[in-house]
């Protein structure tokens, strides 16, 4: 999430960070947020250090991230354009307002910078929704916080 004390006067601020997969396989030429799978033996957050650097090209530190939600739901169908049998599939969102770098899709076609009440009305694969539905509810209690503690 582009934070609102950035510095920048792009008219960015406040808003996420959202990835267009290629037009090809599954869920081809939807949105979602960036990420990725794990690999043996790594954490969630190594992976999303990673995926990250790999997908956008930006660095960014495991303790920056902070924890806002998760989906759960079944990978898609052969006939879907599955790989094989559907499996269980949890996804974790996770939020980060510091990185290194300007983001820019190496491994999607394209990425934009989009407004959070604006997420659930892009064409997303099923699970993003709950997941953006989390966000909106994360990010209501962040500023409710800051409100009460006059912020």
């Amino acid at each position: 999430m582009r934070p609102d004390d950035s510095g920048r006067d792009d008219g960015r601020s406040g808003t996420v960070l959202m990835q267009q997969r290629d037009f090809i396989g599954v869920h081809g030429g939807l949105w979602e947020f960036p990420g990725g799978k794990l690999e043996p033996g790594e954490s969630p957050e190594a992976a999303l250090v990673r995926e990250l650097e790999e997908e956008l090209g930006v660095s960014i530190a495991a303790g920056d991230l902070e924890a806002v939600g998760f989906a759960s739901g079944r990978t898609a169908t052969v006939e879907e354009g599955g790989k094989g049998p559907p499996r269980p599939l949890v996804i974790l969102l996770y939020m980060c307002t510091r990185w290194q770098g300007d983001p820019r899709a190496i491994e999607a076609a394209d990425v934009a910078w989009v407004a959070p009440g604006a997420i659930a009305g892009l064409r997303m694969p099923p699970l993003d929704y709950p997941l953006a539905d989390a966000l909106e509810r994360h990010l209501g209690a962040v500023e409710n916080n800051m409100q009460k503690s006059g912020t």
